[in-house]
């Protein structure tokens, strides 16, 4: 087993936080948004995301919206300067809208990079981003050039590292994948975890988790309660939160979290920026 890093891109909705309806709106006051504008508060959260360094390689995991606004602030501060993959849990925006800022990268610093998705997601690349599908597009200049894997369930690797993807659902008929990395999980968007994949998340050294907000349920997600049912259940050694709303406001809950080290649960919210230890077999 060797040492990797899970830099967090991203810990936030596909909106994001802050708001920018909680800022123009002056007869309202929220607390985590007004705070979130702050330098380095841990209450700005871009479009979920994670990318795992390994051996001075890099793999991403789902290229949001806030892709650009990410690279600008985690990736000259931790010497990330190649992208050696970037695997997609889905076609939502808030996983798939940065695709055209790695134009940059294939443009001035890497000739392509190689792309997993699940065929059913790359269909639908190919409406948003066909000009990074066609291979006409390319000679023109100024687009990023990406090399597209379809991937299945079954276990895939990129640079040494297997993924084994996690089936879940994203609302009541939309599946999803996450991913299992050594004795990590990684599950962004969730709203249940069906009988099949629960062989996955047991005995894990870590499970980053879906956790929208607390109490109001939501279609295509998991409130915080819930999460925290999941954990319980499965009993990794640690569990981090991922996909806030403004609803969380980061020290106020993580303080609350801490309680839960009286049943030997060792939970908290990740925040953007952070950076986590792990093994990699």
């Amino acid at each position: 087993m060797s040492n990797a890093k899970i830099l967090f891109l991203g810990t936030g909705t596909s909106e994001g936080v802050p708001r920018i309806s909680c800022l123009i709106d002056k007869n309202k006051s929220c607390e985590v948004c007004s705070d979130s504008v702050k330098i380095n508060s841990k209450n700005r959260r871009r479009n979920t995301s994670i990318l795992i360094q390994h051996k001075n390689k890099n793999i991403i995991i789902d290229a949001g919206k806030t892709f650009y606004d990410s690279s600008l602030n985690f990736f000259p501060k931790n010497n990330v300067t190649s992208i050696d993959g970037l695997i997609i849990t889905h076609a939502h925006a808030d996983a798939i809208g940065g695709l055209d800022d790695l134009r940059d990268w294939t443009n001035n610093t890497q000739k392509n990079i190689q792309v997993y998705l699940r065929e059913i997601d790359y269909k639908v690349v190919d409406k948003m981003f066909f000009y990074l599908t066609k291979k006409e597009y390319f000679s023109r200049g100024g687009v990023a050039k990406l090399n597209f894997n379809i991937i299945t369930s079954k276990t895939f690797e990129i640079e040494n590292i297997k993924f084994t993807p996690i089936p879940v659902f994203h609302g009541k008929t939309n599946t999803i994948f996450g991913y299992k990395f050594g004795q990590t999980a990684y599950i962004s968007d969730v709203s249940e975890i069906p009988e099949s994949s629960k062989n996955y998340l047991y005995d894990l050294e870590l499970l980053i988790i879906d956790a929208l907000r607390p109490k109001k349920t939501h279609g295509t997600h998991f409130t915080l309660e819930q999460a925290i049912e999941k954990i319980k259940y499965f009993r990794p050694k640690k569990a981090l939160l991922t996909n806030a709303t403004h609803d969380i406001h980061h020290s106020k809950v993580n303080k609350k979290l801490e309680k839960l080290s009286s049943i030997n649960l060792d939970v908290s919210y990740a925040h953007d920026g952070l950076i986590e230890e792990v093994f990699i077999d």
